[in-house]
C-alpha cells in the first residue's frame, strides 16, 4: 500500500512491518513527517508486526532507521551491510563483502524483508540477502529486535525490512543524485561512481512511482595502500550494480487501495581481478592483482513483485491483503581449490563453480479490529502462505549441487492487545506453523575427484513438521517519563537445508531420516526499559536467546562446511542513549554487549564459547550530528570494537576503532556533501577475518584487511 496521502486528505504514515517506534524514538520520524508536511499530519501510526498498536506500546525493542539517518551514512559509506552495522544495535561489522554470512543479528538469523516481502533463503542460505536492492529506493529501514514469527520463516535474531519510497506528495517530483567514491590516493582502480533518479506523484485518484541507479565500484585498498583481497565466494570491490523499481497505487474510495510495485537488482562482479592468498600464521593479508579469474565472476539478480489491498473500514475491521513473489539467483566464484573439478572437450582439467536458486510465491491475509471491551481490546488474525523452490546447481556442467528442495508452509495467528489500566497493557498471541519440506531421490556430489562422480546416492522424501508459537509481554506506564516492557517471543527457521542435503556421504540414508532437517525454534525473552525526559532519552534492554536444536555451522580438514545442530544459548544487553543538546546539536550512544555457548558434546549443557560466526563483539558507538546554519550540518560517528577471545586457540579477535565524518551543505539548487570512511586510516584485518573459523584450506584465502580512508562527494537535487 502506498501511504502517501490523497490530495483531498492527509493520511497517517505508516510503517509497514515494524512494531511502533518508542517514546525515547519519536524523533525518528521527524523526516518522514516533514518529507509530507506532517504538521498537518495526525499521529504518527505504526503498524506493529501485524496488528496495529499505537507506538511505545509493544514490549519488545524496535530500530527505526529513517531516511536522515540512512542519507547522513551513504554520504560516508555506499555498502549496506556497513550502513546496518552502523545503525543496529547486535549487528555483526560489515564484512565488506558480497557474502554476508557471519553478520548476524543477535547472534541468530535476520529475515531481510522488502514492504514485507521476504529476501532470505533460509533453505540455502549462501549469506547474499542483504544485497537485493539499492538504498537509495528505501524511505526507512524498520527493525524488530529478537526472534519472532510474525512474519513466519527466518526471523530467529529479528526483522529488518525496508520499507521503500513513496510519492512526495500532489503533484510531479524528481530526484536526482550522483556520487564519487575515491581511495586517499585517488588511484584510478580505486575510483567508483554511482547515478539514481526517482520520479514520483499524483493524479487524481492514482499515485505513482519510479526509481533507477547505477553502480560502478573500483577496488578497495586497505589502511596499508594494498589491494584487499578478492572473495570467491562474492565481492562488491570491483563491481557494477544497477537498481529498478516501479510501483502505483490506486485509491478506490478513501478507506480503499490496490498497489502493484515491483524491484529488479542486479550486481556482478568484474572479471579483471583474482586473490592472491595470504599467511594468517605470519601475519599476512589476503590481497588481489590484476587478472583473469578461473570461473565466470560472481553475482546477485533478484525480482521481487508485490500486489496489495488493504480496506480500512470493512464492516468495521481493517484488511490487508498482499500476494508476491521472489526470484534470486545468487552465483559464486570458483573456490579456487581444487573443487568440482572436470574435462573439457580437449581433455583439459577445469573446475565448476555454483549458483543458488530460488522461487517463492507467497501470500498474507490479515484482519484487524480496535474498539472492542469499550475501546480496551485490539485483535489481529490472520493467514500466511509460502511457497519456496530452492536449489544449487553446477553452473558449468549443470548438475545439482544441492537437489531442488520444495517448502511450503501454512500458518494462521491471532494476536490480542488489551489495556489492563490506563498504565498496563497486555499483549499475547499464537501462531500455528505447518510446514512441509519436499525433496526427490537424489545424489551427493564428490567434489574433490569428478562432478561426473557421485558420493552417495539418498532416497527422497517429504518431512512434515507443525509447530505452535507463542508470544506474550506487558508494557508498563511507570511515569510520564518512564516505561518498562517484557517480552516473550518464539522464532521459528530452518537449518541451511541446502548444506546438509549436499553433505550426506553416509550411504543408505533418506530425507525423512535426517534429524539435521528439523526446525530451529528459538525462545527470546526481554526486559527492558526506556525514559524519555525531553531532550534526552535512554532505552535498556537485555536479552536471552536460547534453542535447543540451534545451528552451528563447522568447517572440515577438506574445506566444507557442515551443520551441526547443536543447543545454543545466547545472552546480551543493549543501550542506546539520545541527547538533543538544543536544536542545532544531537548526540547517540549505544553499546552492546552479547555472548553464547553452544553444546558440542551433546550432553544437554552448553560448553563451548560461539564464535565470529554468531556473535558480534561488544561494541560502543558514538555519533555527533550538528546543523551549524540553515545550510551547514556535519556528522561524526566512532564504532570501538572490543577485543574477544575464543575457546578456539586458532581464533582471537584483537579490537579495533574506526572514525567516520561527513560535511553537508546546502547549495542555492541542490546540496553537496563530502564523506570520509575510516578519517583515521586505521590499518585493521576485519571482525571477520580473526574470529570467524576456517578450515586448514581455507584459512589463508580468506584473511581480509578492512578498507583504508575513503572519501565520497555527493551531489543531490530535488525538483
Amino acid at each position: 500500500m502506498l501511504t502517501t496521502p490523497r490530495p483531498t486528505r492527509l493520511r497517517p504514515v505508516l510503517l509497514c512491518a515494524a512494531l511502533p517506534v518508542t517514546a525515547f524514538a519519536q524523533t525518528a520520524t521527524t523526516v518522514d513527517a516533514a518529507s509530507s508536511d506532517a504538521d498537518d499530519l495526525s499521529p504518527v501510526v505504526v503498524t506493529a508486526t501485524r496488528n496495529r498498536s499505537s507506538e511505545g506500546e509493544t514490549p519488545q525493542k524496535v530500530t527505526i532507521i529513517t531516511r536522515e539517518q540512512i542519507e547522513q551514512q551513504l554520504a560516508i559509506t555506499q555498502d549496506p551491510s556497513q550502513v546496518l552495522s552502523n545503525l543496529i544495535p547486535s549487528y555483526s561489522p560489515s564484512r565488506q563483502k558480497l557474502n554476508n554470512t557471519g553478520e548476524t543479528f543477535r547472534g541468530r538469523s535476520a529475515l531481510f524483508m522488502i514492504d514485507g516481502v521476504p529476501q532470505s533463503n533460509p533453505l540455502r542460505d549462501g549469506g547474499r540477502d542483504g544485497y537485493t536492492i539499492d538504498l537509495s529506493m528505501v524511505e526507512r529501514i524498520e527493525v524488530i529486535h529478537g526472534a519472532s514469527a510474525e512474519h513466519g520463516l527466518g526471523a530467529t535474531g529479528g526483522i529488518i525490512n525496508y520499507v521503500t519510497k513513496r510519492p512526495d506528495g500532489a503533484g510531479v517530483r524528481q530526484h536526482a543524485g550522483i556520487s564519487l567514491t575515491s581511495d586517499d590516493d585517488v588511484k584510478s582502480d580505486g575510483f567508483g561512481y554511482k547515478l539514481d533518479y526517482r520520479l514520483s506523484g499524483q493524479t487524481g485518484d492514482w499515485d505513482y512511482l519510479v526509481a533507477a541507479s547505477r553502480q560502478e565500484r573500483g577496488v578497495f585498498y586497505d589502511g596499508n595502500d594494498e589491494v584487499v583481497g578478492m572473495a570467491y565466494h562474492g565481492e562488491i570491490q570491483n563491481s557494477a550494480s544497477y537498481d529498478l523499481m516501479a510501483k502505483a497505487g490506486y485509491w478506490i474510495d478513501d478507506d480503499q487501495n490496490i498497489e502493484a510495485s515491483i524491484n529488479h537488482f542486479d550486481l556482478e562482479v568484474d572479471d579483471d581481478y583474482v586473490p592472491v592468498s595470504g599467511d594468517r600464521d605470519a601475519g599476512i593479508p589476503t590481497t588481489a592483482r590484476k587478472g583473469k579469474p578461473d570461473s565466470d565472476p560472481g553475482y546477485n539478480e533478484v525480482t521481487s513483485a508485490r500486489l496489495s489491498y488493504s480496506h480500512a473500514d470493512w464492516l468495521g475491521n481493517n484488511v490487508d491483503a498482499q500476494l508476491y513473489t521472489q526470484r534470486f539467483r545468487a552465483q559464486f566464484g570458483a573456490t579456487g581449490l581444487g573443487s568440482f573439478p572436470y574435462q573439457d572437450d580437449a581433455g583439459n582439467t577445469l573446475y565448476d563453480h555454483t549458483r543458488n536458486e530460488s522461487d517463492k510465491v507467497g501470500a498474507k491475509f490479515t484482519l484487524s479490529r480496535d474498539g472492542l471491551l469499550d475501546d480496551r481490546l485490539s485483535l489481529t488474525t490472520g493467514l500466511d502462505l509460502l511457497q519456496d523452490e530452492t536449489q544449487q546447481v553446477l553452473v558449468n556442467t549443470d548438475r545439482n549441487y544441492v537437489p531442488e528442495s520444495q517448502f511450503r508452509n501454512v500458518a494462521a495467528f491471532l494476536q490480542g492487545d488489551v489495556d489492563l489500566t490506563k498504565s498496563l497493557s497486555l499483549h499475547a498471541g499464537v501462531r500455528q506453523e505447518h510446514a512441509e519440506l519436499n525433496v526427490d531421490d537424489y545424489s551427493t556430489v564428490d567434489r574433490s575427484t569428478s562432478v561426473e562422480n557421485d558420493l552417495v546416492s539418498v532416497n527422497g522424501g517429504t518431512p512434515e513438521f507443525d509447530e505452535t508459537l507463542f508470544n506474550a509481554g506487558i508494557v508498563y506506564q511507570a511515569t510520564d517519563w518512564a516505561q518498562l516492557y517484557a517480552n516473550y517471543s518464539e522464532g521459528f527457521g530452518m537449518p541451511d537445508v541446502g548444506r546438509v542435503l549436499r553433505g550426506v556421504s553416509t550411504p543408505g540414508q533418506g530425507v525423512d531420516d535426517l534429524i539435521d532437517l528439523s526446525p530451529i525454534v528459538t525462545d527470546n525473552r526481554e526486559v527492558g526499559a526506556r525514559f524519555d525526559w525531553d531532550r534526552y532519552g535512554l532505552e535498556l534492554s537485555y536479552y536471552e536467546s536460547n534453542s535447543d536444536l540451534g545451528q552451528r555451522i563447522q568447517p572440515d580438514a577438506q574445506g566444507n562446511y557442515r551443520v551441526q545442530r547443536e543447543k545454543t544459548e545466547i545472552q546480551g544487553i543493549e543501550v542506546t542513549g539520545e541527547a538533543r543538546l538544543n536544536d542545532a546539536h544531537k548526540l547517540r550512544l549505544t553499546y552492546t554487549h552479547a555472548e553464547g555457548e553452544s553444546d558440542t558434546d551433546g550432553d544437554g549443557s552448553v560448553d563451548t564459547k560461539l564464535t565470529g560466526r554468531d556473535l558480534a563483539p561488544d561494541t560502543l558507538k558514538l555519533a555527533w550530528s550538528a546543523a551549524w546554519n540553515d545550510k551547514l550540518s556535519t556528522h561524526l560517528q566512532y564504532s570501538h570494537y572490543v577485543d574477544r577471545s575464543f575457546d578456539d586457540p586458532a581464533i582471537e579477535f584483537d579490537g579495533y576503532g574506526l572514525l567516520d565524518a561527513s560535511l553537508a551543505y546546502r547549495l542555492p539548487v541542490g546540496r553537496a556533501s563530502l564523506g570520509i570512511e575510516n578519517l583515521t586510516d586505521e590499518d585493521y584485518f576485519t571482525y571477520y577475518s580473526q574470529s570467524f573459523p576456517q578450515s586448514p584450506v581455507l584459512e589463508d584465502d580468506l584473511y581480509f584487511k578492512g578498507r583504508g580512508r575513503t572519501l565520497t562527494l555527493s551531489y543531490q537535487l530535488d525538483f
